[in-house]
């Protein structure tokens, strides 16, 4: 797993690249960090890394089924902006752009394993501190039934579904990552709603 060193001192790096900005109050924005990053500012890149690569790395491990490859690939990910942030055009959101180079990078490894059975291996949610052991468990159990419909999926509809849900990413946003139009977008959220909603309501799961 990626190292969680970088995740706690997240805020401190975004404190102190806000700081070099000479905004000792504000927090960097992502389209800040990118700028630094573009003219060689390691700190800002590291600050780029805390703050996004658990979302990436979650997005592509829904994508490849397997931790040791999502690890490999979203460090991968995170190189190809180190070394092409300055190409970046801020028409879409940092986190679209992530994406989009996180799919691209899964897509061509998928394609590399050709014949090989994909690992059905998935991240299981996170426990709410605030939950006591029963509520706890009914989560997981919940969880663990859509990670399984969810692998009943055509890669397709997973990637919509991943997006549009996991992600928050607007029809627009998904179209731009994925590389279709809108209207196909719009008809995938529809067909995958519907087919995982079937799968979930065969094992007893409503409400999803």
């Amino acid at each position: 797993m990626l190292a969680m060193q970088v995740l706690d001192n997240a805020q401190v790096l975004d404190i102190a690249v806000a700081r070099d900005n000479r905004r000792p109050t504000a927090v960097a924005t992502d389209e800040a960090l990118i700028g630094r990053t573009a003219a060689g500012d390691k700190l800002a890149m590291h600050a780029l890394f805390a703050r996004h690569h658990v979302r990436v790395y979650r997005f592509v491990l829904r994508l490849v089924g397997d931790q040791s490859l999502a690890e490999d690939l979203t460090s991968e990910t995170f190189l190809v902006v180190w070394r092409q942030a300055g190409t970046f055009q801020a028409q879409s959101a940092v986190t679209t752009w992530l994406l989009s180079i996180a799919r691209f990078k899964a897509i061509s490894a998928l394609r590399r394993r050709v014949g090989e059975e994909l690992d059905d291996k998935a991240s299981t949610a996170l426990a709410d501190p605030a939950d006591d052991p029963e509520v706890v468990v009914q989560k997981k159990d919940r969880s663990e039934i859509l990670r399984k419909c969810l692998t009943k999926l055509s890669r397709q509809h997973r990637d919509i579904i991943d997006l549009v849900y996991y992600h928050e990413k607007s029809i627009e946003e998904v179209a731009e990552i994925v590389g279709i139009s809108n209207n196909t977008v719009k008809t995938r959220v529809f067909y995958a709603r519907k087919r995982l909603s079937h799968l979930l309501q065969l094992r007893g799961v409503v409400g999803v």
